[in-house]
């Protein structure tokens, strides 16, 4: 476990120019405030779950606007975000209501993002390329298999923040090609399954 931690500090360290701190700065006081709790739910969880990653999460934070980081690679052990990137909702969540307000479904052909717990699981190879299987644990997401929900990259997703809304998924969380392989590193090398929550 240790030397996992130690490769995945340095393969992270090796992509990115950001400090710790800069990340946390970036997060108002309400997005820390529900990172904070959501953190607390992961801990809460995988403590009685030992089948966990009890040093590393990931979390998405639906509130905050497409265009912004809001999917976080945290370090439980630590209590600090260690990496970021932008990650796309379903399309089926577009409301159109003035103020951002996006809609959830567990429901399949909903083409909706749905909230919850989910274990990342094997890998396998898709139209998208190498992606990882999710598995809800909650009711708000127990489908995600049914669905295909998976974490995967696709190329018009950009690196970098924009001042403007990204490119929609199916209802998969949907990342950057770079930013997947960096998630890639920390999954293959975990020796426990690493959970992912999507909030908002």
């Amino acid at each position: 476990m240790r030397l996992f931690f130690i490769a995945m500090i340095f393969s992270l360290s090796s992509f990115s120019s950001f400090h710790i701190s800069e990340w946390e700065d970036a997060l108002d006081e309400l997005e820390l405030a529900r990172l904070t709790d959501h953190v607390s739910d992961i801990k809460a969880f995988i403590s009685s779950n030992p089948k966990y990653n009890s040093r590393i999460a990931f979390l998405v934070d639906m509130k905050i606007k497409s265009g912004k980081n809001r999917f976080f690679v945290y370090d439980l052990e630590h209590g600090q975000i260690i990496d970021q990137g932008l990650v796309a909702h379903g399309k089926g969540s577009e409301t159109g209501i003035k103020g951002d307000i996006l809609q959830f479904s567990n429901m399949p052909e909903s083409n909706c993002t749905s909230l919850g717990r989910y274990s990342v699981e094997r890998s396998y190879k898709g139209i998208f390329g190498k992606a990882y299987r999710l598995a809800g644990l909650d009711p708000t997401n127990s489908n995600a298999m049914k669905r295909a929900i998976v974490l995967h990259c696709y190329k018009e997703v950009p690196y970098e923040e924009q001042g403007y809304y990204i490119i929609n998924s199916h209802g998969c969380p949907m990342v950057n090609e770079a930013f997947f392989k960096r998630l890639e590193k920390i999954i293959e090398s975990s020796p426990t399954k690493i959970m992912l929550s999507v909030y908002y």
